[in-house]
């Protein structure tokens, strides 16, 4: 893929992201995504007037003079999205796969970072963990859809490749470690997979509890099968290329339940994803 067909890829992106959001869930994301922290910046002598909570005490009692600390806000924000590739994730509905809105939200907060000059950082997890370069807007999809194309998880007209397969499992105690650098920062961490080939229970309860944690679960029609057992066509030699049908029953297809369920927030690729996506963030 070259760079010409990279920007219309891009281009073709960032229209399906506006037609499947709103102006107003939008600029609500934006607000939501914002440094709230506050940054020692100087002392001033105080003045009547000043507040007297940012008076430090410590310096009148040394100077005897009063002093009022000011401050200046944090503003900032990395936003550290993972996206699950594994099989699973090819499932969806209309030819929109669950790995596909992964993507497009992971572009959609690259559009917003850029609004809000704050930043993302991507993490795919393939048959191990890739940490894309910093970045925002047009730029950061623009490197986010070269790597796809690269690891041929993109074909050459930014279509999801069906046929992608990774060749390992990454360990769930894998990803966790992954992950720590950027919990014990304080970033801003988004989780996109359907966690059927993912983090595993265990690994996951040990990050649940941090608020800066975001997990969503992508669900298809698939995964919400309740009535009647479906088939799907799965391979069934992965390296010859033949496949058979496979009957699936609901029980078997039911979405993972987690023990603290309402740390996870649920988007369905059937529905409008990327602004139920900006609702759920809300």
């Amino acid at each position: 893929m070259n760079f010409e067909e990279v920007r219309k890829v891009v281009g073709s992106i960032k229209s399906n992201i506006f037609k499947n959001s709103n102006a107003y869930s939008i600029g609500m994301l934006k607000s939501h995504f914002r440094g709230t922290g506050l940054q020692f910046k100087e002392h001033q002598v105080y003045t009547h007037g000043d507040d007297i909570r940012h008076i430090d005490w410590k310096l009148l009692a040394k100077k005897r003079e009063p002093y009022i600390k000011t401050y200046e806000e944090e503003r900032n924000v990395e936003i550290v999205v993972v996206i699950d590739t594994s099989a699973t994730m090819l499932t969806g509905y209309n030819g929109v796969s669950k790995l596909q809105a992964a993507i497009e939200i992971c572009c959609l907060l690259n559009l917003l970072a850029k609004e809000t000059h704050d930043y993302v950082t991507p993490i795919l997890v393939t048959d191990k963990l890739t940490r894309l370069p910093t970045s925002s807007g047009e730029k950061g999809i623009f490197s986010l859809v070269k790597y796809l194309e690269r690891e041929k998880i993109l074909n050459e007209k930014g279509n999801i490749n069906l046929n992608f397969i990774r060749d390992k499992q990454v360990q769930s105690e894998k990803i966790l470690l992954g992950l720590l650098p950027e919990l014990k920062r304080n970033r801003e961490i988004v989780l996109l997979s359907d966690f059927n080939d993912f983090l595993d229970q265990e690994h996951l309860e040990k990050i649940l509890y941090r608020s800066h944690l975001h997990c969503f679960q992508l669900l298809s029609p698939i995964d919400l099968g309740e009535e009647v057992p479906f088939s799907v066509f799965s391979m069934k030699d992965y390296f010859s290329g033949k496949g058979h049908l496979n009957y699936i029953s609901s029980k078997e297809k039911k979405p993972k339940e987690f023990a603290i369920e309402e740390r996870f927030k649920t988007i369905k690729v059937h529905q409008r994803y990327l602004e139920d996506f900006v609702k759920e963030m809300l």
